[in-house]
Order: C-alpha cells, then sequence, then structure tokens
C-alpha cells in the first residue's frame, strides 16, 4: 500500500527543486488576471505534479491552481488540492516566502497535507502516525487563547491596502507575509502563533495548511465561522479566513462578527 503522506513529501520536495531551478534566474511571467502573475516555475512544477501524484493514484480527483480545472474530481471520495507555487509574487521578487503546497481531502476533507519552503529547506507534513512533523521533528501549535498575546500572521497585500489598521490594538503583534500557504505551514510548525486574511482565497492556497492544524488539534475557518468544506463547484472560499488552536479561532470570530454587526 502506498504511504501516500512519503509520496507527496517526495514530490514536493520534487517540485521544489523546480522552482530552485529559476528562483532569481531566468523565466517568463505572464498575468492570468490583474496582479495575478504566473511564471515559466509555476507551470513546469504543477506538470510533474500531475503525472508524479496522478499516476501512483490513478483513482483520485484532481485540482490544482495552474491545470484547466474538470468536473471529473467532484465525483471522486479523495482528491489531490495542489498549488506548484503558492507566493508567486514572492518568488518573483526574490523573497522566499512561497512553498510547494500538496493537500488531499476524503469527501471534502482535508487528510494530508505537505507544504515545502525550497530555499529555506522547510518542510511541514502530516505523516501516517496523524503527526505533524517540521524537519522530521514533531511539530505543536501555540496553545495561548487570548489574541492580545499573540502574533498574528497577515497578508502583505491586505497590510498595503489598510485592511489591518483597524486590528493594530487587538494582537500583541501583526506580521505581513505573503504566501497564505507558507503562513499556514509556519503556524502548524509552532514558529508563529495565529493566522488570519481577510479576503477570500481558493482552496489550493489552504487545503495542505488546513489539514495540518487539524492533524494538531487546531482548526480553520471562515471569520464569519463557516466550515470550509473542500472540492466544491466554485473553489473560493469566502470573505477570508482564521486558522491555529481554536480557543484563537474562535476568538476572532467572535470580535470580526461583533464588528461587522456594527
Amino acid at each position: 500500500m502506498i504511504n501516500l503522506h512519503a509520496l507527496a513529501a517526495d514530490a514536493a520536495r520534487q517540485a521544489g527543486d523546480i522552482l530552485l531551478k529559476y528562483y532569481k534566474n531566468h523565466y517568463e511571467i505572464k498575468d492570468k488576471s490583474y496582479h495575478n502573475p504566473v511564471t515559466t516555475a509555476d507551470h513546469e512544477a504543477d506538470a510533474f505534479l500531475k503525472i508524479f501524484l496522478m499516476e501512483a493514484t490513478p483513482e483520485f480527483g484532481w485540482l490544482s491552481e495552474e491545470t484547466v480545472d474538470s468536473p471529473d474530481r467532484l465525483d471522486k471520495e479523495f482528491v489531490w488540492i495542489v498549488d506548484p507555487l503558492d507566493g508567486t509574487k514572492e518568488f518573483i521578487e526574490g523573497v522566499p516566502h512561497f512553498v510547494t503546497s500538496i493537500g488531499l481531502v476524503q469527501n471534502g476533507v482535508p487528510i494530508l497535507g505537505v507544504l515545502y519552503n525550497p530555499v529555506t529547506k522547510e518542510m511541514i507534513q502530516t505523516d501516517d502516525q496523524g503527526q505533524v512533523l517540521y524537519n522530521g521533528k514533531p511539530a505543536s501549535l501555540c496553545q495561548i487563547t487570548e489574541l492580545k498575546n499573540v502574533g498574528c500572521l497577515n497578508s502583505r497585500s491586505e497590510t498595503r491596502r489598510g485592511l489591518w489598521k483597524p486590528w493594530a490594538n487587538e494582537f500583541k503583534e501583526l506580521v505581513p507575509i505573503g504566501s497564505v500557504a507558507y503562513k499556514l505551514g509556519l503556524v502548524a510548525a509552532g514558529q508563529q502563533d495565529f493566522f488570519v486574511t481577510l479576503r477570500p482565497k481558493n482552496e489550493w492556497d489552504v487545503c495542505a495548511g488546513h489539514a495540518l492544524l487539524l492533524a494538531l488539534g487546531g482548526g480553520m475557518k471562515t471569520i464569519r465561522g463557516d466550515e470550509i468544506i473542500y472540492n466544491q463547484k466554485d473553489t473560493v472560499i469566502v470573505p477570508g479566513m482564521t486558522g491555529g488552536n481554536l480557543d484563537l479561532v474562535d476568538a476572532f470570530i467572535g470580535r470580526y462578527t461583533a464588528r461587522e454587526g456594527k
């Protein structure tokens, strides 16, 4: 029987090698939409991942940011949900805050997550024993329960747009980092405390990180408190999401919904 966790970790490392081949080197950049770039590195890593993972699990479905979507996945029990390069803007800027993100869902629930940063060599992954490993060692979530006592990983672009000004005094500090998946990985690895994004994201941005949080006894919900179910026809998750230990998740949802009610 295939060890799917080891398979995904191997895939992420090899995809990371592809990304490093282009990092701070020459490659083509195109805009898929306004402020939404894609590079040669994204496409080559995606093509590799699809072949590598689907040849090993041909009965699974496939959803990736860089692959043309197919409704076939909607009827599958197991679906890979992948972003070959989460943090493309950071990759282009030469900022080492990007990862290959590989998630697996069963009937819409994340059961496996692998995040790999090829520059820092950080590997954050679930394993077949139900653990989360950070560079091969067991990881644990921050256990602080009050928002005012934690650092909150938030978005660089949301910060630039001023969306976080009203929240400046809610946390010990705000820590802007680009890649959504990398932020979730740092929280799951116990390297940072808590995560929030105030804007919608796609399933492939957060699926792997969500799986890691669940394996650690934490979780992720929308900022309005809704549960997140994957492998949907519409892959956009709205209006935003928050992840970490469950006390912090619930505390932020309470503060957000109270503000929205005003």
